[in-house]
């Protein structure tokens, strides 16, 4: 069982910054890679980036959906086991609830699709305020 705990969620002013980290409990080289995803109120749950995980190659790719390019950064922590989601330029839009998820397996779909994701964190509330 693989558990994702998210933190670093609050509340800050537009063009402020914060700082995602979301912690995974399990060791597994079977990873494939970890998404960050956000739902608004009244909204689904939509992509927002994801990094590739690979225990035998440091390569770290990454995709961004297109509202968040040039503000938003995703990197990892292989040691730490642990990754990060580093929010700048943020604007109220941005409010959302965001959840960390780990891919184990290559699945058919997009990276950006939820359903290609095996576990998920409780959320971290992210409100932008005007």
């Amino acid at each position: 069982q693989v558990q994702l705990v998210e933190s670093g969620g609050g509340l800050v002013q537009a063009g402020g910054s914060l700082r995602l980290s979301c912690a995974v409990s399990a060791r597994t080289s079977s990873r494939v890679a970890m998404g960050w995803f956000r739902q608004a109120p009244g909204k689904e749950r939509e992509f927002v980036a994801t990094i590739t995980w690979s225990d035998s190659s440091a390569y770290a790719g990454s995709a961004y959906a297109d509202s968040v390019k040039g503000r938003f950064a995703i990197s990892r922590d292989k040691f730490k086991n642990q990754v990060y989601l580093q929010m700048n330029s943020l604007k109220p839009e941005d409010t959302a609830v965001y959840y960390c998820a780990a891919q184990m397996s290559v699945r058919p779909g997009p990276v950006s699709s939820a359903n290609v994701y095996d576990y998920w964190g409780q959320g971290t509330q992210v409100t932008v305020s005007s």
